[in-house]
């Protein structure tokens, strides 16, 4: 794949990303009428007016791609090139009027992320990861997108969206990991992955088995900003992350913390 080649996937995540930002701020904090999918998760008209939006800007611009969102399903499904999109991750959130929200993007080719870009529309910030590259982050308030390096388990902030998250993993090893971390906090959806990513927090485990394919939370989006920031994600297994893989997430600020974690995530100690 040129650079080229990548280029013209970065400008057009970019574009994605713009109109998504448009379409969705202005229904923050709007009361805006929240409808359930079958699997009683909410939706609202913000998350199917996003990806209705970004579907028609890859038909225009990429034809030949596939494209799979939470609210319309997936497009041709045996292209090689695969764009995951989730316009609102964290409905929850949005319809409550707290900020912790993200609009997600991603790229896959053959089952491998190439690009990712996690995108806050309320707070105007934006990480894009892509593969062979650092990754870049934009916001009014500042920052630069680097992982915390050197933090033992015993000193590290874990996070993960919610419980319930975990009660679906495939094992409870995650207990254990969780005893060891210095301190554990609830919420965040992919906005923690992006605060992983500027060295906030340093630990990461959830699981999504209910969430279709692999967007947002088994990881798909999220997987090139944090390690391009210096971070490493991977499933519980350590395995890399794939479109067809158990659901499982693990990221961490640094090689040698994601290693201890894998561990106990193995072993159970």
């Amino acid at each position: 794949m040129s650079q080229q080649t990548i280029d013209q996937f970065v400008d057009v995540a970019t574009m994605l990303a713009d109109t998504a930002r448009c379409v969705v701020r202005p229904w923050f904090r709007r009361g805006v009428e929240v409808h359930s999918k079958h699997d009683a998760s909410p939706v609202t008209v913000a998350d199917r007016s996003a990806e209705r939006v970004m579907r028609a800007i890859l038909a225009e611009r990429l034809p030949d791609h596939g494209v799979f969102g939470e609210e319309f399903g997936q497009d041709n499904a045996n292209a090689d090139y695969q764009w995951l999109r989730d316009p609102v991750d964290g409905t929850r959130a949005f319809v409550t009027g707290r900020p912790l929200v993200g609009t997600l993007i991603a790229l896959f080719y053959k089952g491998e992320p190439v690009l990712g870009v996690l995108d806050q529309p309320v707070l105007q910030e934006r990480w894009l990861g892509v593969r062979g590259r650092k990754t870049v982050f934009a916001s009014t308030l500042g920052g630069q997108a680097q992982t915390r390096q050197g933090v033992a388990l015993q000193s590290a902030e874990m996070s993960c969206t919610s419980p319930e998250m975990l009660e679906l993993a495939p094992h409870d090893n995650w207990k254990p990991l969780k005893q060891q971390a210095r301190r554990m906090t609830w919420g965040g959806d992919c906005y923690a992955y992006g605060l992983l990513a500027l060295g906030q927090i340093d630990l990461i485990a959830e699981c999504d088995p209910a969430d279709a394919a692999p967007p947002p939370r088994a990881g798909g989006p999220r997987a090139p900003p944090v390690p391009r920031a210096g971070g490493v994600m991977s499933a519980w297994d350590g395995s890399p992350l794939r479109m067809d893989g158990d659901r499982t997430v693990l990221a961490a600020g640094s090689a040698s913390l994601h290693d201890e974690a894998v561990r106990i995530l193995r072993t159970g100690q």
